[in-house]
């Protein structure tokens, strides 16, 4: 079985909307599918019925943002109920600040005589299918800035204006992380730490971030991210199981020119580790 529970599509800052992404997942062979847009359920709905009528099992989906000892933190969201009413609530706040994040870069980047950043960063973003109130994200802002010239490409665009450190990396103050957790159990759904390498964090730092993960309820780590090292892989498996954790594995795709991030493609699973799946909440 291939399981991809890691992916992104319009309704945040994938490049393919949520039918489209669904379609050539199943094309890519997936089996097990989530959605997991970055603060938003709002292609949910379609990306479900699209889903079932592949011939794909489904779960709800969703990577939250969450503030961990002043780092910010992904956590997925896997089996909550999209309509319930009290995690609709929390996350039009979080989309709300995501609006004021979007703003504050417009601002920054037309301090570097780069003006109107907002309005075509709103622009990519509508030419790609997103909905008209879902916020620009930094990838949308740098593909603005490739089509006005200002870097050759997206990935100039995030080391010189909007990566991590740089003019456009606005700290946004998220919820903490036992928060999100339990805005997740709340809404009968399970936590998950999405990529643990990713925040550049040593392995004792991962270690005390997982920890206190478990005390707030979590259930899952991410172990396999898009096709991740062997050894990384590895490691993550080793500590989802000394830690009495599930595993989880995502190709966290974005776009179909990442050959890293590419549909149902990703570094095995160990087999020793004990999948998300296995839990009831992805057998309803």
């Amino acid at each position: 079985m291939i399981a991809d529970l890691h992916m992104h599509s319009t309704a945040s800052d994938g490049s393919l909307d949520p039918q489209e992404l669904m379609q050539r997942a199943s094309v890519a062979g997936v089996d097990l599918i989530a959605l997991t847009d970055h603060d938003c359920l709002d292609g949910l709905a379609v990306a479900e019925q699209t889903a079932r009528q592949l011939g794909m099992r489904w779960i709800s989906g969703v990577e939250l943002s969450a503030q961990w000892q002043g780092h910010t933190i992904h956590v997925l969201g896997y089996g909550f109920d999209p309509a319930s009413p009290d995690f609709v609530s929390a996350i039009q706040a979080v989309k709300t600040g995501r609006w004021q994040r979007a703003e504050q870069i417009d601002k920054r980047l037309e301090g570097k005589k780069m003006p109107g950043a907002l309005a075509g960063a709103m622009a990519v973003q509508k030419a790609a299918g997103s909905a008209a109130d879902s916020p620009p994200a930094r990838p949308h802002f740098a593909d603005w800035m490739v089509a006005e010239g200002y870097v050759r490409d997206r990935a100039e665009a995030f080391r010189k204006w909007l990566g991590s450190g740089k003019l456009g990396d606005i700290k946004q103050h998220w919820p903490e992380l036992p928060e999100v957790v339990e805005q997740l159990r709340a809404a009968g759904g399970m936590a998950v730490m999405a990529h643990p390498w990713h925040y550049g964090f040593t392995r004792a730092r991962v270690r005390r971030l997982l920890k206190d993960f478990a005390q707030a309820g979590g259930r899952g780590i991410e172990v396999v991210n898009g096709q991740q090292p062997v050894e990384q892989v590895a490691y993550l498996g080793k500590v989802s199981q000394e830690m009495g954790f599930l595993a989880s594995c995502g190709s966290d795709f974005h776009h179909p020119d990442s050959p890293w991030m590419a549909l149902g493609k990703m570094t095995a699973l160990p087999a020793d580790c004990e999948p998300v799946w296995n839990d009831p909440l992805f057998n309803r």
